[in-house]
């Protein structure tokens, strides 16, 4: 079997999210066309994040696994005619930034270390960039929002932050943040974050919730407690002010001391 890292950008906007699913258009499924039809032989896809539906990637990775069925194939294209063959057969709403040949053990998502992912707000109307941000309209204390933003790093249960009771389902809810920040550029309000994994709409839930306390809705004691004690009562709910997908990208994805950053 061979096996290949790939890393790509697309926008999300006209795709049911990352994974394949049936009877919808997702970047996986048109991953797994474009290449199968340029190798003639089944492919395995696997990503280093499942975004939503509408969520971006300025850098997704994933691993692509020739199927073995047939027998060992002959004459494999090198890397960068893995790339262009893959990129003439994608939609151009998805793009293969760098394919590079790896040991077949490569899992993209198991061997990930860690995620970053950028949000960005708009303080303004944009003609050109709506499906890129969330457009808020009121006026935004951005210091309130980045003491709140201060408080998410670290080691906690992210809980109230999840979409669905993943401790009903055995998995944990504690997650590892690495580091989380608010920043200006122009109209632009960006949130990063980096973190070992996340839970399901943890990251628009996050920025809804910083959100209300730009507002002035909430206070950052209270986003404090949230964080701190989840199952504690909060003036705060995550899951009605919930972000948009449109202003969500996976920024980065990091592996291993022998992985450098894709970003």
């Amino acid at each position: 079997m061979r096996t290949w890292k790939i890393t790509l950008e697309y926008d999300g906007a006209r795709y049911s999210g990352w994974q394949e699913q049936a009877n919808a258009r997702t970047i996986a499924g048109e991953l797994r066309k474009a290449a199968e039809d340029f190798f003639q032989r089944q492919v395995e896809i696997g990503g280093a994040g499942r975004t939503d539906a509408g969520v971006h990637a300025l850098a997704q990775v994933a691993h692509l696994k020739l199927s073995p069925r047939g027998g060992r194939p002959k004459n494999i294209p090198r890397p960068h005619e893995i790339l262009f063959g893959i990129n003439d057969r994608l939609p151009s709403d998805i793009n293969l930034l760098e394919v590079e040949e790896v040991p077949d053990r490569f899992h993209a998502r198991h061997d990930a270390v860690s995620r970053s992912y950028l949000y960005q707000i708009s303080t303004r109307r944009s003609a050109f960039s709506k499906k890129y941000v969330w457009w808020v309209k009121d006026r935004l204390d951005v210091n309130a929002m980045a003491r709140a933003a201060e408080l998410i790093v670290g080691r906690h249960d992210f809980a109230a932050f999840s979409e669905r009771d993943v401790k009903r389902d055995g998995q944990s809810t504690i997650v590892v943040v690495d580091s989380a920040e608010i920043a200006t550029d122009g109209h632009l309000i960006l949130f990063h974050i980096t973190a070992s994994h996340f839970l399901w709409k943890m990251v628009r839930r996050l920025v809804g919730s910083l959100v209300e306390v730009g507002r002035g809705k909430v206070s950052v004691e209270d986003f404090a407690r949230l964080i701190e004690q989840p199952s504690n009562k909060s003036p705060l709910d995550p899951a009605r002010v919930t972000a948009p997908p449109s202003g969500l990208f996976l920024e980065s994805v990091v592996y291993g001391p022998a992985r450098q950053k894709h970003s």
